[in-house]
């Protein structure tokens, strides 16, 4: 196990690339805020608060459609719910000994790509480490909405319409390299995007609230997935460089 210097120096130094990421994407997630009516400290003060790229996205859809407080408190609970996921796996990774007080702010920067670079630590894992990338990290993905918001009320229209897409290539960068390995992932992609649109241009679904039409996909979707195609490895393995031979080859584990 590192030391505390060594632990939150090499989170520092692999928390560089992701708050530079952070802050690009973090820019077009102020454009959406901004279409919502958000001002860049609100919309900062958001990021500073949630670091959940998509719940955050969602939310500021649903703002901007008008949607009802019931219907974004499920939808963002439904979106982040992988956050607990990703928190309990990596509360294993802890000493037992560990006080509280240092999981529960671990807790609070537990992102996809900070708990990409937790999980890969060898052995236990010391809680300066996260700490050393929540340091860069939860400043790049707050001051990337703000500028994303101040920058939005500067530039041309059209040019703010064409950054507001980078947020939708974000998304379609995630899901590619898992749909290529696995013809799972890429059937439930398929699906959920035929689905959605069919939800969305077939106007005998009008009378149901666009945010309740996203939350009904995500669990009616979700759910079948994991009835059907149950993960039966660890899903976090292939991170660690791990996994059945089987599972690599089916391109369970790899998502």
């Amino acid at each position: 196990m590192w030391s505390n210097r060594q632990a939150f120096r090499n989170g520092n130094r692999d928390g560089i690339p992701i708050a530079l990421g952070y802050f690009a994407v973090a820019f077009t997630l102020g454009i959406a805020a901004k279409s919502a009516g958000f001002t860049a400290l609100q919309a900062a003060i958001v990021s500073l608060t949630n670091l959940a790229s998509a719940g955050q996205y969602a939310g500021f859809t649903m703002v901007r459609d008008g949607a009802s407080y019931v219907e974004m408190a499920i939808m963002i609970l439904v979106t982040n719910a992988r956050y607990m996921l990703m928190s309990s796996a990596l509360s294993q990774k802890f000493d037992p000994q560990t006080p509280f007080w240092h999981r529960l702010l671990v807790g609070y920067s537990v992102t996809d790509e900070v708990f990409g670079i937790c999980i890969g630590v060898p052995g236990k894992l010391n809680p300066l480490y996260p700490y050393g990338a929540m340091l860069l990290t939860v400043p790049g993905w707050t001051l990337g909405t703000y500028f994303g918001v101040v920058m939005g009320n500067v530039l041309p229209a059209r040019v703010v319409s064409a950054l507001s897409v980078a947020l939708y290539g974000m998304f379609i960068a995630i899901i590619i390299p898992p749909a290529r390995k696995s013809r799972v992932i890429l059937g439930l992609v398929s699906v959920s995007m035929v689905l959605s649109a069919l939800l969305t241009y077939v106007h005998f679904f009008d009378f149901i609230p666009s945010g309740v039409k996203v939350i009904l996909l995500t669990v009616v979707i979700a759910t079948a997935a994991a009835l059907l195609f149950p993960v039966t490895e660890d899903p976090y393995s292939a991170v660690r460089g791990e996994g059945s031979e089987d599972d690599k080859a089916k391109g369970v584990s790899a998502s």
